[in-house]
């Protein structure tokens, strides 16, 4: 109690002015925590909703006479429907998702594509069990995120820079 009582008569200001000379290094030092806790919620964020989508991709039924990796599955929007899934969680792709739909728009590279989907194919020699009744190979699927992170920094009004967030999920197709 007693060095509290001198702490407030002390009229030398040298505390206030560490505390000057300290506040930009501990500003910044709090944001940069911020904006890495920010940065690893939204990755992992996204690795969830591309697994989302991989993991309904896989349980899609396939096309009685798929060819390898051309026309795998039995539903024509098929791939339409996995982008959907990925993006909102939902088939037809109204519900709301983990993130607003502006943040699936911008894909870190130009010209490229915020989702994709593909397929390839693994030869079924030696796999047994639900692949066994195939009549071709395995289909293989990957949905994959390209997306532009959004920084707390720009909101800021500081130019940060552009920062990629890339995650993929592949999984093998084995229908209903």
């Amino acid at each position: 109690m007693r060095r509290l009582s001198a702490l407030l008569r002390d009229q030398s200001a040298a505390a206030s002015a560490e505390m000057i000379f300290v506040m930009p290094i501990f500003i910044a030092l709090m944001y940069g925590s911020m904006e890495l806790g920010n940065y690893f919620l939204v990755q992992h964020g996204v690795t969830k909703q591309v697994r989302d989508g991989a993991r309904f991709a896989s349980r899609m039924p396939l096309s009685d006479t798929y060819s390898c990796p051309g026309t795998v599955f039995k539903d024509a929007q098929a791939e339409t429907k996995i982008i959907n899934v990925t993006k909102t969680g939902s088939v037809d792709g109204t519900a709301t998702g983990r993130f607003p739909a502006a943040f699936w728009s911008t894909p870190c590279t130009s010209g490229g594509s915020a989702v994709g989907v593909s397929v390839r194919c693994v030869a079924k020699g030696g796999y047994g069990g639900v692949y066994s009744g195939l009549s071709g190979q395995i289909p293989v699927v990957k949905v994959s995120a390209n997306l532009d992170y959004p920084t707390l920094w720009n909101s800021l009004g500081f130019n940060a820079g552009s920062y990629c967030l890339r995650a993929n999920s592949e999984v093998a197709v084995f229908g209903l």
